[in-house]
């Protein structure tokens, strides 16, 4: 009887370490499956950082256009008022170049008779900065002068061609907003023209963007 009693205790001991064996490592698994759902949760956005692209390429082209340009004005017996707006392109950093607008009107009522004139005419630039502050300028313009002929006592509308060549400094007000101060000389020096020989021409303007 002990003999059998002892014998069933082993056989049942035996079967309670084998099922014990095969149970299933659920610890393991789920170690596993962590591991596979946190590679997943890192992967870059890689749709979003296409989509951003083209986006930054807009940008930089419209920043590429600037304007500006210069306003003159004085009142009282000599009258003067002149408008000189400018809109340029950005072809390199450094190089730009555009087109400038030119009117001026001019009443001077210093003499017996009143003298009253405008002007008017367009020109092309081109302008390279050596630094963020300094730069060279070239321009070529025609204007419309209504000239006195002392001989002829009479006045007649004469266009007159120039060729500016100077440098200018820029200092930044904020944001895209930069101050202009420029020198030019007329190298061409027509016959027709108003200033006297190799007068400097001042400026001083205000441009966004360049």
């Amino acid at each position: 009887m002990k003999k059998s009693v002892i014998t069933l205790t082993i056989l049942l001991f035996t079967a309670f370490v084998s099922f014990s064996q095969i149970e299933p490592d659920t610890t393991k698994a789920a170690n596993q499956q962590t591991v596979i759902d946190t590679t997943q949760s890192v992967a870059p956005p890689v749709n979003q950082e296409k989509q951003e692209k083209p986006k930054k390429q807009k940008e930089n082209k419209g920043n590429k256009v600037y304007v500006g340009g210069s306003i003159g004005f004085m009142f009282g017996s000599y009258t003067r008022i002149s408008l000189y707006p400018i809109l340029g392109y950005k072809f390199t950093p450094k190089l730009s170049g555009g087109i400038k607008i030119y009117y001026e009107y001019v009443k001077d009522k210093r003499y017996a008779s009143t003298y009253e004139s405008s002007s008017y005419g367009g020109g092309l630039f081109a302008r390279y900065r050596i630094i963020p502050q300094l730069y060279v300028h070239a321009e070529y313009a025609q204007i419309n002068y209504d000239i006195w002929d002392y001989y002829l006592g009479d006045a007649s509308r004469v266009w007159v061609p120039f060729l500016y060549l100077g440098a200018g400094y820029s200092q930044k007000l904020g944001g895209n907003a930069w101050l202009n101060l420029q020198i030019l000389f007329d190298v061409l020096q027509d016959s027709n023209s108003p200033y006297g020989s190799w007068e400097p021409m001042y400026s001083v303007g205000v441009g966004v963007g360049f």
